[in-house]
């Protein structure tokens, strides 16, 4: 028989980033009394000697005797104080150990640099902050890095992306361990929606590098002032005075992508501000942002974000 996965244990550590700690205190050691389950048992241990600090000025004393890990059905890595740099041995080696025991193992946004350090996401596919998926990769180039989604379940070594994206995984865990009417209630309780639609995309700030400035800034202002024409890649060329091709070699070194990419990308831009500061219906959006019907919107709107113009205006209407 395995370990109990209900008991869970977070790595605290020296520098922790207190909103992921968070929230795998409030997912897994809040008391539920309301649910009548048997409900996890949540301790916290850490590889440094207290107190901690934290984020926020607060300092945390908490047990560093790491061999409790090995009794853990559940470890949690909530975020780490620096992706460069290496996790003490002996952690990784506990976690290694707990894993092999039969223990899940999930990170919080940066936490995966701890995970991935011990070799378990080798071969597998995981996520992080997409800030960190280039470093990921880099660092770890035997991980199938995938940057545009919140989360990844591989059985029993689970990664999230951004720090908020915890709580996704958290409640996907929760669904698994007790099903989806369970972690339904725990989602109301904590006033988050109990799935979230699309993936990490939705929330990049996509931005021309500085340096297209000087060469293709009057042209790319130009478009992104007339985005409700039918522009193309040959109109851009003629706006920039260049050769089709020579216009793409261009786009290619100074933006980092291919015209027809870019082009689309701030239609998709312009249709996420509409979505989220108008009631303009999305048959209207879609003209206004160029795209000329809804289903074209639909189409780019998914390919890039990874969701619907629908679901993304519930999402970001609710939070405005």
């Amino acid at each position: 028989m395995g370990p109990d996965n209900k008991r869970v244990v977070a790595v605290a550590y020296d520098g922790l980033c207190a909103f992921e700690y968070g929230v795998a205190a409030e997912l897994f050691g809040l008391a539920r009394p309301e649910l009548g389950l048997d409900w996890y048992r949540f301790e916290t241990v850490s590889p440094d000697p207290g107190p901690l600090r934290t984020t926020g000025g607060v300092t945390l004393q908490v047990s560093s005797v790491l061999r409790r890990l090995w009794r853990a059905g559940t470890i949690v890595l909530p975020g780490w104080r620096d992706p460069a740099e290496p996790p003490p041995e002996a952690l990784v080696a506990a976690i290694r150990k707990a894993h092999g025991r039969g223990a899940r193992v999930m990170s919080i946004c940066s936490g995966v640099f701890v995970l991935a350090a011990t070799g378990l996401l080798d071969g597998q596919r995981a996520t992080t902050h997409w800030r960190y998926t280039d470093r990921l990769a880099q660092m770890f180039p035997r991980i199938d890095v995938q940057p545009d989604v919140l989360y990844i379940d591989n059985g029993s070594v689970l990664t999230s992306a951004g720090s908020a994206a915890g709580i996704d995984l958290g409640l996907h865990l929760i669904r698994r361990d007790y099903g989806a009417q369970v972690a339904n209630q725990v989602a109301r309780r904590l006033v988050v929606s109990p799935h979230r639609h699309g993936g990490q995309a939705q929330f990049i700030d996509v931005k021309v590098r500085s340096d297209a400035a000087d060469s293709l800034g009057e042209v790319l202002g130009w478009a992104s002032a007339n985005l409700d024409r039918p522009l193309s890649v040959q109109d851009l060329a003629a706006r920039a005075h260049l050769a089709p091709r020579t216009l793409a070699r261009r786009f290619r070194t100074e933006v980092g992508t291919t015209p027809h990419r870019w082009l689309t990308q701030q239609r998709v831009a312009l249709a996420q501000r509409m979505l989220e500061t108008t009631t303009a219906s999305v048959d209207q959006i879609a003209g206004e942002a160029g795209f000329g019907s809804a289903v074209t919107l639909r189409h780019h709107f998914h390919q890039i974000l990874g969701t619907s113009p629908t679901a993304y205006r519930q999402q970001f209407r609710q939070a405005a």
